[in-house]
C-alpha cells in the first residue's frame, strides 16, 4: 500500500532505538524525511547514516529530552533541516520505578517532554497541508499492571491529553492520535532484561497475551506511519491499543 507521505517530514523523540528507531525505519521506507533525537551522540550519529541510505533526509541530535530549550532547539533545528514539520511523534519515556524521583522522573519527560513537544511542533505544524501527532502511551495506562506506579499514571496522562488536543488543533488542520502498544519485546530493552532475569514473570506475560507472543516494535511503527499518511486524514482523537488483545476490557 502506497501511504502516499513520499517527501514528507517527521520528528521523533527517543528515535535511536526500540519503537523509536522502528517509526524511523518505516516513514523512511516510504520515502519521508525525518529527524531524530537520543542522549547518545554515537547512537544518534549511527542511526542518521542509516536512515539517510535509505535516500531521505535524515537529521539527528543528541540531548536530553528533559531539557525543555534543548528540545525547542531540535524542533526549530529539524523543521530548518527538512524543510517544515508535518509528523511529530511523542515516544520518549522516563523512568519506571518506584518513588517521588519516578513520579517527577515520569512527569517531565513523559508528558512534560510532550508537551513541550507540542507547543515547539505546532507552529511549524499549522503551515502542513497533513500535520499530524501521535503520541505513544501502553496499556499499562488502562489496565492496573504490576503496581499503582508513575508509568502507569503518566502514560494515562498521555492519552487524555492527546484526546482534548485533537479537538483543540483541529481547527488548525493538525490531527492528533494516541498509540497504546501493550508488551513489546525490543532486543535490549525491558522486556528483554525481564525475559533474562525473571523468566517466570517473562513467561506469565506472554502466556496471558492471547495471541501467544509480544508485540514487535515493526507492528508499532505500521499503525503510526498509516496515522501519519493521508490516508488518516479523518483519523483524530483517537486511542489505537495494539496488544494481541493482552487488555482484558473490550475497545470501543
Amino acid at each position: 500500500m502506497d501511504l502516499q507521505i513520499s517527501g514528507g517530514k517527521a520528528l521523533i523523540t527517543g528515535g535511536t532505538k526500540g519503537i523509536g528507531r522502528a517509526v524511523a525505519d518505516r516513514l523512511a521506507d516510504e520515502g519521508c524525511n525525518v529527524s531524530i533525537c537520543a542522549r547518545t551522540e554515537s547512537d544518534v550519529t549511527a542511526a542518521v547514516e542509516a536512515l539517510q541510505a535509505k535516500g531521505v533526509k535524515a537529521f539527528g541530535q543528541a540531548f536530553d529530552v528533559g531539557d525543555g530549550d534543548a528540545l525547542k532547539g531540535w524542533v526549530d533545528a529539524s523543521a530548518e533541516a527538512l524543510g517544515g514539520i508535518d509528523c511529530i511523534v511523542s515516544n520518549v519515556t522516563g523512568p519506571s520505578a518506584q518513588g517521588e524521583d519516578a513520579w517527577k522522573g515520569n512527569f517531565n519527560y513523559d508528558v512534560l517532554g510532550t508537551v513541550r513537544l507540542v507547543e515547539s511542533g505546532t507552529p511549524h505544524l499549522a503551515k502542513s497541508d497533513n500535520a499530524s501527532i501521535v503520541m505513544i502511551s501502553s496499556t499499562a495506562a488502562l489496565e492496573k499492571f504490576i503496581a499503582a506506579r508513575s508509568y502507569n499514571a503518566m502514560k494515562a496522562a498521555l492519552i487524555c491529553y492527546a484526546g482534548g488536543l485533537a479537538h483543540d488543533l483541529a481547527p488548525q488542520g493538525i490531527r492528533v492520535n494516541s498509540v497504546t502498544p501493550g508488551p513489546v519485546f525490543i532486543e535490549g530493552g525491558s522486556w528483554d532484561f525481564i525475559k533474562n532475569n525473571m523468566a517466570d514473570f517473562y513467561n506469565a506475560t506472554v502466556a496471558d497475551v492471547p495471541a501467544g507472543r509480544l508485540g514487535k516494535p515493526e507492528e508499532i511503527a505500521a499503525q503510526i506511519a498509516l496515522l501519519a499518511s493521508p490516508l488518516g486524514a479523518f483519523t483524530s482523537g483517537a486511542n489505537f491499543v495494539i496488544d494481541g488483545a493482552f487488555t482484558k476490557r473490550i475497545q470501543y
